[in-house]
């Protein structure tokens, strides 16, 4: 085996087990040599960055592709959009006076909105990979096994926010989420003994669905870490193996 794929293997390979602890320090013990000296075998320090920048942007993408399509926030129990924690008191109590119906549509329609925005990170995650320089791309290798959804969330939280607030903005208008919350509140704060809520629902739905995204990103990495099939480029191929 190869010194390079000694390092990338340590990069994919997935939390250890206990029994296989001793293997996982050494591997990082290697790793962390051979980056500090660029001496990687049989191939140069940029064709291993090239390679993982290649296997990021696959991830990504996917990730992407799975919460911005139909239900992709909605029917996914881990990411999907609740009330706010400030108004899950407006969920019970409405639903207790037969207004559950209009209470779901409103949660659909948040959970539409982080679908439409959802579109738009393909882009912003690319730029990002992409600027990557080569010692961040081998520190990825050094780190943990969610170092690269934690690279991704350092450098583009702040750029996905100002692009995911006037799409959800719009989306939350389009989906009639905005006419259903005003609706549900407005009859929830007409509760003489209720204490009024006014969640802004644009940054809410914009945490909420970052969350989500990096959360399936952090799926994706977790597969091409472990999972040899998942890596199809020709420089993937050349760099981890393959047929």
């Amino acid at each position: 085996m190869t010194k390079i794929l000694l390092i990338l293997v340590a990069f994919l390979l997935i939390t250890p087990t206990q029994s296989d602890a001793q293997f996982w320090k050494n591997l990082k013990k290697e790793a962390n040599k051979l980056v500090k000296d660029k001496d990687i075998g049989d191939f140069s320090a940029e064709e291993a960055a090239a390679g993982i920048k290649e296997a990021l942007i696959k991830g990504t993408k996917k990730g992407t592709d799975l919460v911005s399509k139909v239900d992709g926030y909605y029917k996914n129990p881990e990411i999907m959009i609740p009330f706010p924690e400030d108004a899950k008191k407006v969920d019970k109590t409405l639903r207790k006076i037969g207004l559950g119906k209009e209470v779901d549509k409103a949660v659909k329609s948040l959970n539409r909105a982080a679908e439409m925005a959802a579109v738009e990170a393909k882009d912003i995650f690319v730029d990002a990979i992409t600027d990557m320089t080569l010692d961040d791309a081998l520190n990825i290798v050094k780190g943990d096994t969610a170092a690269a959804t934690t690279y991704l969330k350092k450098n583009t939280t702040a750029s996905l926010t100002d692009k995911f607030t006037p799409i959800i903005k719009a989306a939350l208008e389009k989906t009639n989420a905005t006419k259903y919350w005003k609706t549900i509140f407005k009859t929830y704060n007409k509760n003489p003994f209720a204490k009024n809520v006014n969640t802004d629902l644009t940054s809410y739905v914009t945490e909420m669905a970052l969350n989500g995204l990096f959360t399936m990103i952090q799926k994706e990495e977790g597969l091409i870490r472990r999972d040899p099939i998942a890596r199809t480029t020709d420089l993937l191929k050349k760099i981890f193996g393959g047929k």
